[in-house]
């Protein structure tokens, strides 16, 4: 591999206007095309054959005016008078109004007397003619007084002391996306107005969600810090510009991509920041390692061509593989065959693929553009870190090289210490109650759950299907019997029939909880109702579901939770025969994939403490998302092995070159800590600016990624990974002869190129066959 990216690097760096006009060209191209075929992204958190989703399929089958949970244009607006006041009270009706005929006015609400406009009218009048119709028709149907009354009370627009109401409708649109800002601002528009005139007034609901991916001011401030810090790596403005400008180049390739894959697939609003928040990173990152190396090779040779080849027969080498990680990472989450987790995942890696192109290829024809002002604009005097020189990064390895056990030890206690509050990782999936307090979609949530109790925010919803049932006649009096079942579980607030079908052949019965949807109890409820459904379908006959959105995004959230150890397994097997092919031993690998495992048990454990605990006061305690961790994962373990790639590489090409093996450790130091620290420091920039976001998933992620590639570049890579190379010795290079034989010999390393101050690599391998090529510069220690 290195004699191919050699011969690539210095093509690029010769023709250089092909390679920048081919790009340029593919920028505007898809660009255009993107633009042209986009459409809304949208969250749908929903998977295949998990039970609610099969509830749902049969309440559509019995109901098929019933629509997908997730795409349901609701809005709903929560009112309240001031403390010690009525909504029937003169002055605030009057507020309630003109606050109905504001909403009235909103494009896109539905035309007056449909069902979507049923209850917007003011909760008072609401709750009363509700209230008559409810006991008028127990009355025939012989339903206890009381019961009635508890029925009426459970669907309530307005709470028991009259303050505080809702009003709900659904938006005349085809799709929840079709919902346009101006309409969303419009309702805003007549909240403030009824704050005006006295009233609390909050909205939330699927209609009232944005679809705009977020993003913009987090991606500058990311590079403003990665461009200080490659000033410092590098001492010049010119230099530290390369790599944000192939890296910025890159994130707009590959942002336009996943714009344009709305076209074909439904994405999340997430996707698109995910996409840039990697591509940026790691575009950045390996186009440092590549220039790095450039400017490191042309203290060997006059001949900027040679050294950009050489530059990519080494350090691009490792960007291959470093990438490959990072893309199987992602890929592989399609494994787990989570719809909305699979894009998520493909899209990010295709954005990484583009930054692997972008770096090998881009990279070296600017430099070849540049020419001799690739390092001006000096802004410091430059520090050699070549030859025998003793720099920071040796000074650090010697020092754990005193007492390599001791440092092992005192790692692994810290990164297990970190990832002890993990056992109380507590998921769930975003909604209005887990929002921002600053949010109106939570102030909605939180008004509702004082004025009706927070299960009134998480239904269930139970089908019953009574086609089995033989005597028509008797199906009422089945149904029945399924509420009393219902109403008799644990966590249960109230249950009722909301609904028949025309023929009477199926029934929807609502289900309020005492807890809230996040609660563990409503958790505990749901699987209640399903571990005991078979009786009660023996005793009617009759076959019950539990659908809604609860129970679905419960399931999504055990379906992810099962997945975990199912994708790490995968993962780190992948991961794990890539590194051997790539450092030719099986100990290297090995103590990677643990550094590993340990790095990402102390992120999630960090990421527990800060968001679901609220340790530091900086975010409120709230659960963690669902697919947060599994996408931590997925995404740590590929920077994390890009930095063991690019640090241990150094050390191999050390050794295979004839130095012992604690010499290959203090030169891998001696030429990689530098850049593996300014490259971590990045991405902690870049990741870390995502927490200034609104989003709590944005924020918790960015967070998680800045906090793993911490504690992995720092304390594994740059302390725990020495100290056990210190102990294993030549042990660490060891690799079985028959799998040395099976492995292939991608050469990393650029043994074939000879080291620096050899012949010429375009020399050595100009027209000669790869047997005369080995003969000619030997493959080097391989024991």
């Amino acid at each position: 591999m290195a004699t191919y990216l050699y011969r690539l690097g210095r093509t690029a760096y010769r023709r250089w206007p092909y390679f920048i006009a081919a790009w340029l060209v593919a920028l505007v191209a898809i660009g255009g095309v993107a633009t042209t075929i986009s459409k809304p992204m949208i969250d749908k958190f929903s998977i295949p054959g998990i039970p609610s989703e099969q509830a749902q399929q049969l309440q559509q089958e019995l109901f098929p005016q019933t629509g997908d949970a997730f795409d349901q244009a609701t809005a709903t607006v929560v009112v309240a008078a001031p403390e010690g006041q009525k909504l029937s009270d003169p002055t605030n009706a009057a507020a309630v109004d003109a606050l109905i005929a504001d909403l009235r006015a909103v494009p896109q609400m539905p035309a007056e007397g449909t069902p979507g406009v049923a209850q917007l009218v003011s909760p008072v009048a609401a709750a009363a003619g509700q209230r008559e119709q409810m006991l008028a028709a127990a009355a025939k149907q012989g339903t206890p007084a009381a019961q009635a009354e508890a029925n009426a009370a459970a669907l309530s627009p307005l709470s028991a002391d009259g303050r505080i109401g809702t009003m709900s409708w659904t938006f005349d649109v085809a799709t929840i996306t079709d919902v346009e800002p101006a309409t969303q601002d419009a309702v805003l528009a007549a909240l403030d107005t009824a704050r005006e005139k006295g009233l609390t007034a909050e909205v939330n609901g699927a209609g009232m969600q944005s679809f705009a991916p977020p993003g913009g001011t987090s991606e500058l401030i990311g590079i403003a810090i990665a461009a200080l810090v490659l000033i410092l790596t590098f001492g010049s403005l010119v230099a530290a510009g390369l790599p944000l400008i192939t890296a910025v180049i890159g994130v707009g390739i590959g942002s336009l991509l996943v714009v344009g894959a709305t076209a074909f697939w439904d994405l999340g609003t997430m996707t698109p920041t995910l996409a840039t928040m990697l591509g940026l990173a790691v575009g950045i990152d390996y186009a440092l390692f590549i220039l790095s190396r450039y400017r490191s090779e042309l203290r060997h040779t006059d001949d900027r061509a040679e050294a950009a080849g050489r530059a990519l027969g080494t350090a691009g080498s490792a960007v291959v593989f470093a990438g490959l990680t990072v893309i199987i990472a992602l890929s592989a989450l399609s494994l787990v065959q989570i719809p909305f987790l699979t894009t998520m995942g493909l899209a990010a890696a295709v954005t990484v693929f583009i930054a692997v192109l972008i770096a090998l290829t881009l990279t070296p024809a600017i430099l070849g553009l540049l020419k001799g002002k690739a390092f001006a604009g000096r802004a410091r005097k430059e520090k050699s870190d070549e030859g025998e020189v003793v720099n920071n990064g040796v000074r650090w390895a010697r020092l754990i090289g005193r007492a390599p056990a001791v440092v092992a030890v005192l790692a692994i206690v810290v990164l297990g210490a970190l990832a002890i509050p993990m056992k109380d990782m507590h998921l769930a999936l975003p909604s209005d109650s887990t929002s921002p307090v600053e949010t109106t979609q939570r102030k909605a949530a939180d008004l509702m759950t004082e004025a009706f109790g927070a299960g009134r925010q998480g239904p269930l919803v139970l089908v019953v299907d009574g086609r089995e049932v033989s005597d028509p006649a008797a199906r009422p009096a089945a149904y029945g019997e399924v509420v009393q079942w219902a109403a008799g579980q644990g966590d249960v607030a109230n249950a009722q029939i909301v609904g028949m079908n025309e023929n009477g052949t199926g029934a929807q019965i609502l289900i309020t909880p005492q807890s809230g949807p996040d609660d563990e109890a409503t958790l505990t409820l749901l699987e209640d109702l399903r571990s005991t459904s078979a009786d009660i379908e023996a005793r009617t006959g009759t076959t019950v579901g539990v659908t809604g959105l609860t129970a679905i995004q419960t399931d999504v959230s055990e379906k992810l939770q099962s997945a975990l150890l199912p994708y790490l397994a995968v993962v780190v097997g992948l991961a794990f025969v890539l590194l051997m092919i790539v450092f030719r031993s099986i100990l290297v690998p090995l103590t990677a994939t643990l550094g590993f495992l340990l790095s990402v048990l102390a992120t999630l454990g960090a990421t527990v403490l800060v968001f679901q605990e609220g340790v530091g006061g900086f975010f409120d305690g709230a659960p963690l998302m669902s697919f947060m961790p599994i996408l931590v994962i997925g995404i740590v373990f590929g920077l994390a092995m890009d930095y063991q790639v690019f640090l241990v590489t150094r050390m191999r090409e050390a050794f295979v070159h004839g130095d012992s093996a604690r010499d290959a450790v203090l030169d891998g130091f001696r030429h990689g800590a530098r850049v593996v620290a300014a490259a971590a420091a990045i991405m902690i920039s870049v990741f870390a600016a995502f927490m200034l976001q609104d989003e709590p998933l944005i924020q918790s992620i960015g967070f998680a990624l800045a906090a793993a590639v911490f504690f992995d570049a720092v304390i594994v890579r740059m302390t725990l990974i020495p100290a056990l190379m210190y102990l294993m010795g030549d042990k660490a290079w060891w690799l079985p002869r028959w799998l040395d034989r099976i492995l292939p010999d991608v050469d990393v390393e650029g043994e074939k190129l000879g080291r620096p101050g050899q012949t010429p690599a375009s020399e050595t391998f100009g027209g000669i066959d790869e047997p005369a090529e080995r003969e000619l510069v030997g493959a080097g220690r391989t024991d």
